[in-house]
């Protein structure tokens, strides 16, 4: 753990200017505040957050930014309030604090779609403050380094996947590569532990047969490139343990077939000694095609720049040289962390055109319905390699590989993607679908009467357009749906020779648990709420005694008694009659369907039984039920399986052996017909569930003579 003045000393290497008396004040309260609070690993607790601030000194991170680290735990884990570090260390450290606090606790209240919420809320944060993100990726980073600590397995392998998922392409769309490296390495460890050994070994054994080859590299590259003068840095290094892994999964390769385990950088005073140099490499070595990358003139997205190129260099080598600056360098290591103009004004404000994905990302918080969609379109975003693209006027927009030419369209803007009619590329015109290249030129064709077409989200690859379409086919669909669900409604009235009222219908809107009557609309619309039930909600007196008996069988008791938790269907009063239907044998665990036969009881039905057919014009006949999975009871289903078997002597003896050794049993078997070598049987067994029944079917595939097996509907 750092020293109290290890980390003061640390930061006033790199601003002289920063408040040493703060720093010191923030130390001694972070321990006092978390006094004898233990850490999993037995360490003090308050040697997490000094860890934290240590590793943002790394980044050369401002003043307020390493004091809210040290404090970033005291308002949830301690008796420290807002009012208390405000009087203390400042409005800024406050708010930051609070910021981080607030991510916290969403983290620890947040169950349902946990990781998708807890990702929205980033999101907020960091639009606000980006300074709250790189303390939460630093507190995360400490956390992954000591994660082995932590004794649930499940709880470390949550922690690492959502690591892997969300703080490492965060990481890199920072431009914190190194913080990047690391996290993944370290939620490959934990996720892939055997794999994550088997590399390490491996490269263990090259470094002990190749010996000094990596310096004999370096020091061949530095002889080459010694022309362009003496402030030239030239080193090596061995690509991570995660990047080998998801290279030889992406391609589907050994390790042994990866050639280009090393990589060198060469870094140059200035951008004319990039491209110099590069001429000095592509020169004395033979060049690797399709590994040439400039995003000098074209960066990436988080402002990286460097050249890149693969060659077989020297000692007969595979390897890739990236060359750049040192303020490339600077950038590439430190990310958005680079920009910090902490020394002037202590601004957190970064290059707009650099961090356009930030504004991205909270349009897309703002057009997603659910947190789920926006996790979804965010991993879309973040994990594809880029191709760089230009509109007429020699505008940039940087694209995912495999674009089309409607991503393009949405990048420019939502507006100009949904009008879209058609593309020139280059000159020509294509279709809207066509894939996009490296330095395409791209003319996007408008009309105000075109609109997004469903057809278009199957072939758009980037999260903006995704997002676009959805929203503009969700706000269609509700207006049908608001449109089918008024007419659902009117006919009821129609039929029971009542006049319609709309401000009538509109006085049960809350008795449905809805905010509006196009809400309603859209509920009775989408057959999440019957038609029926509302027109008897306001004419009781015109209901059917079909319609009475309906509501007999959906009224639930006050009390659940014994019977009823041992009943095998869900939302039916207990001790009511009902039946199996035989045209589709329904299991526990099949999608299942009421329906209200007069005279039987309740007739129980898969859901996509065919004899649902006949009742699909009277609504009021069909009840929500479902299995109860906590009855408790023994009860057996007949299910009906053809096989086409093998004419073989001892086949049914082995079928009904295996049969048995699944649990089940036969009840009744009968052979359908006979056609050469092969015979077709129809067969019911006896089973608990879909599990079970699924059980049943792996083990009779699973013999050699059983041709092709089926439900029989």
């Amino acid at each position: 753990m750092l020293r109290q003045f290890e980390l003061v000393e640390r930061v006033k290497s790199y601003d002289p200017n920063a408040d040493e008396e703060g720093l010191n004040r923030a130390y001694v309260f972070a321990v006092k505040m978390h006094g004898s609070q233990k850490r999993e690993s037995g360490d003090p607790y308050f040697s997490h957050p000094v860890e934290v601030a240590g590793i943002l000194t790394e980044y050369k991170l401002d003043y307020a930014t390493i004091v809210t680290a040290l404090l970033h735990d005291t308002m949830e884990d301690t008796a420290a309030s807002y009012e208390d570090i405000e009087k203390l260390f400042g409005t800024e450290v406050a708010t930051l604090v609070q910021g981080v606090t607030k991510l916290s606790k969403i983290q620890t209240q947040s169950e349902h779609n946990k990781q998708a919420e807890n990702f929205r809320k980033l999101v907020l944060a960091m639009s606000e403050d980006i300074r709250v993100l790189l303390i939460k990726l630093a507190d995360r980073l400490h956390n992954m380094r000591t994660l082995h600590f932590c004794k649930k397995e499940e709880k470390r392998i949550r922690i690492a996947r959502e690591t892997l998922d969300i703080y490492a392409p965060l990481a890199e769309r920072l431009g914190m590569n190194k913080m990047k490296d690391e996290l993944e390495d370290l939620a490959f460890k934990q996720l892939h532990p055997d794999a994550y050994q088997s590399i390490i070994s491996r490269l263990n054994f090259l470094r002990e047969k190749g010996g000094d080859l990596t310096e004999r590299i370096v020091e061949q590259l530095t002889k080459d490139v010694a022309e362009i003068g003496e402030n030239v840095e030239v080193y090596g290094r061995e690509k991570r343990p995660y990047s080998i892994w998801r290279k030889m999964q992406r391609q589907n390769i050994s390790f042994e077939q990866i050639c280009d385990i090393m990589a060198f950088r060469i870094v140059v005073p200035t951008v004319a000694d990039c491209y110099h140099a590069l001429g000095i490499i592509n020169t004395k070595y033979p060049m690797i095609p399709g590994r040439y990358k400039d995003y000098i003139s074209t960066p990436k997205s988080n402002g990286y720049q460097s050249l890149h190129t693969g060659v077989i260099g020297p000692f007969r080598q595979r390897i890739e040289v990236q060359i750049r600056t040192e303020e490339m360098h600077e950038v590439a290591e430190l990310g958005v962390a680079a920009h910090w103009e902490y020394k002037q004004n202590m601004s957190t404000t970064v290059d707009g055109k650099k961090f356009r994905w930030m504004r991205e990302l909270l349009d897309l918080l703002n057009n997603s319905s659910n947190s789920d969609e926006f996790l979804e379109n965010t991993k879309i975003s973040m994990y594809n390699d880029q191709i760089f693209c230009f509109t007429p006027k020699g505008d940039l927009f940087s694209l995912p590989k495999d674009a089309t030419a409607l991503d393009f369209a949405y990048a420019v803007h939502s507006n100009i993607g949904d009008h879209c009619v058609g593309i020139k590329i280059n000159g020509e015109i294509k279709p809207v679908r066509t894939i996009l290249q490296n330095g395409d030129q791209v003319e996007v064709l408008t009309s105000k009467t075109q609109n997004p077409s469903p057809e278009w989200e199957r072939f758009v690859v980037t999260a903006k357009a995704k997002a676009a379409i959805r929203r503009f086919i969700r706000n269609e669909k509700r207006t049908q749906f608001i449109e089918l669900g008024k007419a659902l409604i009117q006919n009821l009235y129609k039929e029971h020779k009542v006049t319609f009222n709309e401000k009538e219908v509109e006085s049960v809107v809350q008795n449905f648990k809805q905010s509006t009557l196009d809400d309603l609309y859209v509920m009775v619309g989408e057959g999440l709420v019957l038609p029926s039930d509302v027109f008897y909600k306001l004419h009781s007196e015109k209901r059917s005694t079909l319609q009475r008996v309906v509501d007999i069988f959906k009224r639930k008791p006050t009390k659940i008694n014994k019977e009823e938790k041992e009943t095998l269907i869900k939302g039916l009063v207990s001790g009511i009659a009902l039946h199996y239907s035989r045209c589709c044998h329904p299991v526990p665990g099949d999608k299942i369907v009421g329906i209200v036969t007069t005279g039987k009881g309740i007739a129980i039905h898969r859901a996509d039984c065919v004899m649902l057919k006949k009742y699909k014009h009277e609504p009021e006949r069909w009840l929500d039920i479902e299995w109860n999975e906590n009855s408790g009871t023994d009860r057996v289903f007949p299910v009906s399986l053809v096989l086409t078997i093998m004419d073989k002597p001892s086949v049914l003896a082995t079928i009904s052996t295996t049969v048995s050794k699944a649990g089940s049993n036969i009840s009744h078997l009968v052979t359908r017909g006979k056609s050469g070598n092969f015979i077709e049987l129809v067969m019911d067994v006896d089973v608990k569930n879909t599990e079970h029944l699924e059980d049943v079917i792996v083990a009779l595939k699973a013999l050699p003579f059983v041709v092709s097996l089926k439900k029989d509907k």
